[in-house]
């Protein structure tokens, strides 16, 4: 029942600021979505013409090339713009929302420091350098637009190397799905150009010095043989000398591992490498390569090169098989004694065919002395762009590994992809890998296969890395019937036909072992640390058509990084790692 009274109403005032906050919030949500919708046509753009851009220096198409890269700066710039003002910050601060306006703001920042910083630098050194005139002319590097190149270059790298580390830190997994998968893009984007302009600022500064701008120097050249393998990609197989004076390049003497004779005691190696390869390394030239980290195998190949000709040597190169495909897609194909090589058949040939119709060892290396004599002087005057392009490839599957033995040039090696040293992990992410050695003593790996899945995550509140390698015996059931030297023909204790490899996982730095078994049963194992990491080795010996599947849990400092990057020993083919979803046990 009603007293009578009038039910109270809100003062004016309160209905009065309601309506202008309602009306604020509209025109403050409409303001980022506008802002938002321009920044995103702007960023991609930039994702658009970048590719335009890496295509147009490739080609030499340098005038096309500078006008792409002042428009990706100006749509660099204009994101920026849209997404710095204090209406998109104040956004910023939302629950669930927010994150995703922080992600959009940070990557608008790292695109347009990207293009101010760094894209300028390159397009002009690009324009500086003629790469269809500029490279191995008649044997010979034109050393002198180094000097001139090496400033900006070193600059654009400063800034994508700070980009890199900064797009590594924007939270994709607190943002919308194709907001995280644009922000994957631009770190892989970032990363490659990082990766590639780095390169160019470490040949800038390498070159002048190393192709004997100063003084001649001389370099031994490790051929790897991917059809037995070695942590860094083979055994040695084969040698050479190379001499380099004042830019010219020239072959001085083939070396067959037959010459190098068994050492009586070791070469001094790290405890690491002793536990899980003995004294095989320091021993025998063709085991070096052994030793993951060539900053330690590279200076047992120029002892014992000095050992065996008495001559001390400026640097070693690695290199394996399938960078002589990529060189014969460049240079076209070659002739060499009674073979014929090109892109398609020079990997079959060298590590398969060889062994099937010419049974004597010493003929065999008579054939790859021939073979990379004729790699070497294709290579020596080949178009420079596309020998540019087929070292890059090379490189970029890790195939190239390169050691000086003069201490300032070396400092510069170490810290690229190029030195073949252990990676070293930053604060927010982590590195793990697989090395593959085998110890059938043959060249069975021809035949190999393998697939290499990563997982992380947590388990139980703990961070977790999940290393997972599945190795195959892809010979035919008839291997026992091949010749000796690619069975091994049990030489070393494993029937013809069948395999033995040493197979070892390292986890991230200063990690610890959670987990480990073979096909899910646990078996004895050698372990070691190798710089901090935590190393465990399989011994698997597998029959022609079998498999077997090793799982590696690391936990602790290091693990769990959504940023984890798998490494491998270089295979005869590229493989993908496939990233799974951690199950926990």
């Amino acid at each position: 029942m009603s007293d009578g009274r009038l039910p109270r109403k809100r003062p004016h005032w309160v209905v009065t600021t309601l309506l202008l906050l309602g009306l604020l919030l509209a025109v403050a949500v409409g303001w980022v979505v506008v802002r938002g919708i321009g920044a995103t046509n702007d960023l991609r753009q930039v994702a658009a013409e970048g590719a335009a851009l890496k295509t147009a220096i490739t080609d030499a198409e340098l005038t096309r090339a500078g006008n792409i890269a002042t428009r990706i700066a100006d749509h660099a710039d204009s994101a920026r713009a849209l997404t710095s003002d204090p209406v998109w910050r104040g956004f910023e601060i939302l629950p669930w929302l927010g994150a995703n306006f922080t992600a959009v703001r940070e990557v608008a920042e790292v695109a347009d420091d990207v293009a101010s910083d760094a894209l300028k630098p390159v397009v002009d050194v690009a324009a500086d350098i003629d790469l269809s005139s500029v490279g191995l002319i008649d044997g010979a590097i034109d050393l002198a637009p180094f000097a001139d190149i090496e400033p900006p270059l070193r600059a654009a790298t400063a800034s994508l190397s700070n980009a890199a580390a900064r797009a590594d830190r924007i939270d994709a997994d607190a943002t919308i799905e194709p907001l995280a998968e644009a922000i994957h893009e631009l770190r892989e984007a970032v990363t490659e150009a990082s990766t590639v302009v780095g390169a160019l600022h470490g040949a800038s500064a390498l070159l002048p010095t190393m192709l004997g701008g100063d003084a001649p120097r001389t370099y031994v050249v490790a051929m790897q043989n991917n059809a037995e393998l070695r942590s860094s990609g083979g055994i040695v197989g084969a040698l050479a000398l190379i001499r380099a004076d004042q830019g010219a390049i020239t072959l001085v003497r083939n070396a067959s591992t037959l010459g190098f004779p068994v050492r009586e005691s070791s070469l001094d190696l790290s405890a690491p490498v002793r536990a899980l390869f003995d004294e095989q390394p320091g021993r025998f030239i063709q085991n070096t390569t052994s030793v993951p980290d060539f900053t330690e195998a590279a200076p047992l190949i120029a002892e014992m090169w000095q050992s065996s000709f008495g001559e001390t040597v400026d640097g070693v190169l690695a290199v394996d098989t399938v960078v002589a495909a990529h060189l014969l897609e460049a240079t076209g194909p070659v002739t060499a004694g009674a073979l014929s090589l090109d892109s398609e058949n020079v990997v079959d040939v060298l590590l398969s065919e060889v062994y099937l119709t010419i049974p004597d060892q010493a003929t065999q290396d008579a054939v790859f002395a021939n073979a990379s004599a004729a790699l070497f002087g294709a290579a020596l005057t080949a178009p420079p762009r596309e020998l540019i392009g087929a070292l890059a490839e090379s490189a970029d599957e890790n195939r190239i590994r390169i050691w000086s033995a003069h201490p300032e040039e070396q400092e510069l090696l170490g810290a690229s992809s190029l030195g073949g040293a252990l990676p070293q992990d930053p604060p927010d992410a982590a590195t793990v890998g697989v090395l593959i050695n085998d110890i059938t003593g043959g060249k069975m790996d021809y035949y190999a296969d393998a697939d290499f899945t990563l997982a992380v995550g947590e388990c139980r509140g703990e961070p977790i890395t999940r290393v997972t390698v599945t190795w195959s015996n892809g010979a035919p059931a008839d291997a026992a019937a091949l010749p000796p030297l690619v069975t091994g023909n049990g030489w070393y204790g494993v029937p013809a036909g069948e395999t033995r490899t040493l197979i070892a996982v390292y986890g991230p730095s200063g990690s610890e072992l959670a987990a480990d078994s073979r096909d899910g049963s646990e078996e004895p194992v050698q372990s070691t640390t190798l710089d901090g990491r935590p190393v465990v080795q399989h011994t698997v010996q597998l029959a022609p058509g079998a498999d077997s599947t090793i799982t590696v849990d690391f936990r602790g400092s290091g693990a769990g990084h959504a940023l984890t990057e798998l490494r491998h020993t270089p295979l005869i083919e590229t493989f993908e790692i496939t990233p799974e979803k951690l199950v926990c046990e």
